[in-house]
């Protein structure tokens, strides 16, 4: 008799397809959950900050409103002035904007590059007559630009118009690092009467660090105190650590102007103490800077540290003593990493906050203790330069950006070599 030998099922069970399906409709469901979460935050958000960005490298006005004239100087090699035809379409469509808000516009844009471009452009407009204009030829209009201003006449003038001809542009991000173009585009830097913008970057970044510093060790012991602290006397301190927050970051940062000021009552403790003979210069200067920063950022660092050093154990510390370790050694090697993660965190937290301040060092410090944020704001609300404030915005996020790469392969590279 001849046995038949079966088949051995061929795929996945029907269990194991039945899990894979609960597991698919599981994660759609989530997905689904996040899906307006995360709109939400793509459209408020992600799209708003691209398109500032993009302004960084945007040339908007100049190819859109004087599409002949970068046309015609793209062949000029920049030695002598450009042709005749370059003349009769500039002149053409400056007579095209004449009385709207565009060659105004256009003016203003030109200005970035080159100072006195916009009064250029208008006494350009006011003095050519249109019907005149028409009737003349490329060299007579040529000759009419420079009679009706002579700055025509130089090359210096036209160089914008062929380096800025194009859909983009480096013009912005050149200038927020002190860079310029010569009349024959090569990239050089500016004067140092005016460079101004590396200066600025130096100074948010050692403002921000000072902060962290200061943070950290205001903070370190007053984290560990409330980690350690009973029950109620914790949530005691914790609520003052986050009293701060109920207050509104225009009233401190006023707060410490009339604390620190002559007449405010910090000097006059110390004139009443004899501590000093006439009123110390407090605010309006790094000093107040750092005063009114530190405490408003401290909370920030208090609390990381906090969560962290709260589920650090006496036990480990303990440990360490009955193994012979002196305190300090034991606070080094053992508590030290473990609470290393909150002091990244915390200082992470601050400084990316600090370097980003705007209010606080605009009314606490002087002229020379402004920072980057201060500059991102007047370029976009006073002299509404947008693409120069996009320009800032973004190197700073690129330089954010790889400090914290730096930061991250340091990081990656000790733990490897612990292991």
């Amino acid at each position: 008799m001849t046995s038949l030998a079966l088949d051995p099922p061929t795929g996945p069970h029907p269990l194991e397809r039945a899990v894979r399906r609960s597991e698919r409709r599981r994660r759609l469901v989530a997905l689904l959950l996040m899906a307006p979460s995360v709109l939400f935050a793509v459209a408020v958000f992600a799209v708003p900050i691209g398109l500032f960005l993009f302004r960084a490298i945007e040339n908007d006005g100049i190819p859109q409103r004087l599409p002949r004239t970068t046309a015609a100087v793209q062949a000029w090699d920049g030695g002598d002035l450009p042709s005749a035809a370059a003349f009769d379409a500039l002149a053409d469509e400056i007579l095209a904007l004449k009385g709207t808000p565009e060659l105004a516009q256009l003016g203003r844009r030109l200005n970035y590059v080159v100072p006195g471009y916009r009064s250029l452009m208008m006494g350009t407009a006011r003095r050519l007559d249109a019907a005149q204009v028409a009737t003349l030829d490329a060299e007579a209009t040529r000759a009419r630009l420079i009679e009706a201003d002579e700055r025509w006449a130089d090359p210096a003038f036209w160089m914008p118009l062929k380096q800025q001809s194009g859909p983009l542009t480096t013009f912005y991000l050149e200038t927020a690092l002190d860079f310029e173009r010569t009349p024959s585009g090569e990239l050089v830097s500016v004067p140092a009467e005016r460079a101004i913008f590396i200066d600025l970057f130096v100074r948010t970044f050692q403002t921000g660090l000072a902060t962290t510093v200061l943070c950290l060790l205001i903070g370190f012991p007053v984290a560990a105190v409330m980690a350690r602290a009973s029950g109620s006397l914790a949530n005691l301190m914790l609520a003052l650590v986050l009293i701060p927050f109920w207050t509104s970051l225009l009233v401190r940062t006023t707060a410490w102007v009339i604390l620190l000021q002559n007449e405010g009552l910090v000097n006059k403790t110390l004139l009443f103490l004899g501590l000093v003979d006439q009123p110390l210069q407090l605010v309006f200067n790094r000093f107040g800077v750092y005063v009114a920063m530190v405490h408003v950022l401290l909370p920030y660092m208090i609390l990381p540290l906090y969560s962290v050093m709260k589920g650090v154990s006496a036990d480990h510390l303990r440990a360490a003593s009955s193994l012979g370790a002196k305190p300090f050694m034991a606070f080094r090697t053992v508590y030290l990493p473990l609470v290393m993660p909150g002091v990244a965190a915390g200082s992470a937290l601050v400084f990316v906050l600090a370097i980003g301040f705007y209010v606080t060092p605009a009314l606490v410090g002087g002229a020379s203790d402004q920072m980057i944020g201060y500059f991102i704001a007047y370029f976009t609300n006073t002299s509404v330069n947008w693409g120069l404030a996009s320009a800032l915005g973004a190197i700073l996020l690129g330089l954010i950006a790889l400090i914290y790469l730096v930061l991250g392969w340091a990081i990656g590279l000790d733990r490897l070599k612990v292991r």
